[in-house]
């Protein structure tokens, strides 16, 4: 609490469709939790979409709906949580463009985050035919890196700081951005007059939940499970996840700390994880059987969660409607912004 009022929340995600249990875990959850301590903003990130993808905009009106669906089946009240498109808000840009002003290019290419997305752009590259390549240097990754792609982490605080957040939850590889927008804070303040609080990073309490392959969980890998699964579906794909390489029979000792479905027991069986491991090492239960309990766990939860997202399910009229009132609601608050920023810096 900040005197009488709670501290507040900027969360937002990338528009890309359904959600899958990552995405629940690793972010989802959390904000329904935090709902009621702080006092929440959430952030349909269209915007983001192009920093890596501006070819192919059809998409992001559904995925943006698809992705709030699973937003309120999880818990998301838009009374006391405005839900609003990054896009519909022009103060996001205007912001964005004041802030890019007070940060240089070598900060932002000194971004772990960046220099990583550099790596796997040059990895793919090198892996391309030369007459898809000629153009562009394949030694260089910054080459593939396009102006909007750089001043990412620049959006994101202006996503931040337009609404005043004091308190953004984030994941450890976000934290580095999260520092970007404290700098970008303090810069602006000191140059101009104390218009921003500096945003704190509030991890995520569960670990980054692994693919049905052990890989991350992504939607481009295909070894997800989502929240608007069928239980057939997440039981059928719970099978296919991979194991203990070594235990082969079920009577072999298992070794769970190298097991994914483990993983899903100790955040959705969480009561029975003790018993799970003791057995698992012991050869006394099977592969087969463990798969079975972990996806009956895992429906058990998911259940209230599709039952209210049946709800909103060919309703995009409901959903945008919850949209527009959250984007009412937002775009005063970021007109209030935008007015001091504006006032600090003598434009008028």
């Amino acid at each position: 609490m900040v005197g009488n009022r709670k501290k507040r929340i900027l969360s937002g995600m990338r528009p890309t469709g359904r959600l899958h249990l990552g995405n629940f875990v690793g972010a989802l959850e959390n904000w329904v939790r935090l709902q009621g301590q702080y006092e929440n903003f959430h952030l349909v990130a269209d915007y983001h979409v192009l920093t890596t993808d501006a070819e192919h905009t059809g998409e992001i009106g559904q995925n943006s709906l698809e992705m709030v669906r699973d937003w309120l089946a999880a818990g998301i009240d838009p009374g006391q949580s405005p839900m609003f498109r990054q896009s519909q808000i022009k103060e996001h840009a205007e912001l964005h463009l004041i802030l890019s002003m007070l940060v240089t290019t070598a900060r932002l290419q000194r971004n772990p985050t960046l220099k990583e997305q550099m790596r796997e752009m040059s990895d793919r590259l090198h892996n391309r035919s030369l007459s898809d390549a000629d153009d562009v240097d394949a030694g260089e990754g910054i080459e593939l890196v396009s102006y909007g792609h750089l001043g990412y982490p620049v959006l994101q605080a202006a996503d931040i700081l337009l609404y005043r957040g004091e308190v953004v939850p984030v994941g450890e590889d976000q934290l580095p951005h999260i520092e970007i927008t404290r700098e970008l804070a303090r810069r602006f303040n000191r140059l101009y007059s104390e218009v921003f609080p500096e945003p704190e990073g509030k991890l995520t309490q569960f670990a980054r939940l692994p693919g049905l392959d052990g890989r991350r969980m992504s939607k481009s890998l295909g070894n997800t499970i989502y929240i608007s699964d069928t239980e057939k579906d997440t039981l059928q794909k719970i099978m296919q996840a991979i194991t203990d390489p070594q235990k082969v029979h079920k009577h072999d000792p298992g070794r769970p700390e190298v097991c994914n479905v483990f993983t899903y027991h100790k955040r959705f069986n969480v009561e029975a994880v003790e018993t799970i491991e003791s057995e698992c090492r012991a050869g006394t239960r099977g592969c087969v059987d463990c798969k079975k309990e972990c996806a009956a766990g895992l429906n058990k939860e998911l259940a209230p969660l599709r039952e209210r997202r049946a709800e909103y399910n060919g309703r995009d009229d409901l959903v945008l409607d919850i949209l527009v009132d959250g984007e009412k609601r937002a775009r005063k608050e970021a007109g209030i912004t935008i007015s001091a920023v504006r006032e600090a810096m003598k434009l008028g």
